[in-house]
């Protein structure tokens, strides 16, 4: 069989308060056309299908929307479970007559263990779990941390395999060798080890995972993260977002990029060469801006945004820095002006001007007047 593996989709996000929801539609019908195009028998969404716990109302009507347009209209076989930023309670309202319809939503570690078969492959939905979680589901307290607790879980659903399947596991976790590298991904520490090694799921074919937005997060063959279908962060600025499709029989992954519907570009450079219009087909894109500037700039987010409207970052390359002044015996004896001098220097990189010695002398005299 031939299914679609996404996962991260953070429904109802911002992006420093700017709004996603009509680009997160925008990726959802590239989503939906490569579904169609590539005739596949079912789509893997491997957790976080909302960003809250409790997301707001346009959020949810959303997120129905989606979900109603691939199973209902679609008539694609769906495949999730709830990740770390889903609320499994709220996410879990409804599911006893999804299944009706082809639409498998697991919140719940105890129905892990009952696969949904479509063709020649079992597909196993794990939600995101605590440890406690795993305890008290075996009854076991010798369960100290995230290996034991998959070792277990892995254990539990060989035992369900059927050997003329293939086997597949969708899941939410951190695996070891993987790397986060997005500020919009959130750690989860579980049972004191925050990783999965790779070798506790080796029994299983494919290992559809969601939670770190890189897909190049881990270099495995079988067991891949989709990443994000969108840009949720500066640190993702440099990232290409896709899908993979993936073919049980023989086994092949191939990934299919998605393209950015508002893109977010890295700028740097002074005000001056800032200033100016981008093209039009760039001007609702996001921006992040280094500015290299020196002085001071009145109101300059302001005035950028005349020409970039959707500044998410603006910073610049000269702010000052903390630094570790020595405080030494000699350093007490410098004046005033030659220890503001170097805390300057030290800061900013560069020299105080002739014009800046004068403002700083005149500040200081006045200083030195009012102590007397």
């Amino acid at each position: 069989m031939r299914f679609l593996h996404t996962a991260d989709w953070h429904i109802g996000k911002t992006l420093n308060d700017f709004s996603l929801l009509d680009d997160q539609l925008a990726t959802f019908k590239q989503i939906e056309a490569i579904a169609k195009d590539q005739q596949v028998d079912a789509i893997v969404i491997a957790g976080d299908l909302y960003d809250r716990s409790v997301p707001n109302e346009a959020a949810v009507k959303l997120l129905n929307q989606m979900l109603q347009d691939l199973n209902l209209a679609d008539h694609f076989p769906l495949l999730a479970i709830s990740g770390n930023h889903d609320s499994a309670v709220r996410l879990s309202t409804g599911t006893d007559w999804f299944a009706y319809q082809s639409f498998f939503l697991n919140t719940n570690i105890n129905d892990a263990f009952t696969s949904v078969t479509i063709k020649d492959t079992q597909f196993f939905l794990l939600p995101f779990f605590g440890i406690q979680e795993v305890r008290n589901y075996f009854n076991d307290d010798k369960i100290k941390n995230v290996n034991d607790a998959m070792a277990r879980i892995t254990t539990e659903m060989e035992k369900h395999f059927a050997p003329d399947k293939r086997h597949v596991l969708v899941a939410h976790f951190f695996a070891a060798g993987s790397k986060r590298t997005a500020d919009s991904e959130t750690l989860i520490e579980v049972g004191g080890l925050s990783a999965v090694t790779t070798d506790v799921l080796a029994p299983f074919d494919y290992v559809a995972l969601g939670h770190l937005h890189n897909r190049n997060a881990l270099n495995d063959e079988k067991v891949k993260y989709s990443g994000s279908p969108m840009k949720f962060s500066i640190s993702e600025a440099k990232q290409e977002k896709g899908v993979w499709i993936v073919e049980t029989a023989p086994f092949k992954a191939e990934w299919v990029p998605l393209s950015p519907v508002h893109d977010i570009h890295l700028l740097k450079g002074s005000f001056a060469e800032l200033a100016t219009k981008p093209e039009e087909a760039l001007r609702e894109d996001f921006y992040d801006i280094e500015l290299t500037d020196q002085e001071r700039i009145p109101d300059v987010l302001n005035k950028l945004r005349e020409y970039y409207p959707k500044i998410v970052s603006l910073h610049r390359t000269h702010q000052a820095k903390q630094v570790q002044l020595n405080l030494s015996k000699k350093r007490a004896q410098e004046s005033p002006l030659d220890l503001l001098a170097d805390f300057y220097s030290q800061t900013m990189g560069n020299n105080l001007t002739d014009r800046q010695k004068k403002w700083a002398e005149k500040a200081l005299t006045q200083i030195m007047k009012g102590e007397e």
